[in-house]
């Protein structure tokens, strides 16, 4: 039975993205030996659309408020890459970690499944 997911970051420097889920975003961990952080997410959701184009996967944080979380997370020195646009589904957004790499931020404007 499917109980969780394990999302992975590939990064250029995994220590400072660490330290940005860590510190910046606030994210509970364990370290799992040897600095490797291991970040509890909120509840997540698992969608499967459609592409012509190559098959992708793509992660996005979710939140309540987006303009509000932009706002806090700017206070905070990160740096979000797009303007927060209106997708149909809901507003989003991408922030930058440290390493380069992006994150996508969104405030869902779709039908959420219930807790388990």
């Amino acid at each position: 039975m499917i109980n969780g997911a394990h999302a992975i970051v590939y990064s250029r420097d995994a220590g400072a993205d660490r330290a940005f889920l860590r510190d910046v975003l606030g994210l509970p961990h364990v370290d799992a030996g040897g600095g490797w952080l291991i970040f509890r997410l909120p509840p997540a959701e698992l969608a499967a659309h459609p592409t012509d184009g190559e098959p992708a996967t793509e992660l996005y944080l979710k939140c309540d408020d987006v303009t509000a979380t932009v706002d806090d997370l700017t206070e905070k020195g990160v740096e979000f890459t797009r303007p927060i646009t209106d997708a149909g589904w809901g507003l989003r957004t991408s922030l930058r970690l440290p390493s380069g790499a992006e994150l996508g931020l969104y405030e869902p404007r779709h039908p959420t499944p219930p807790p388990a």
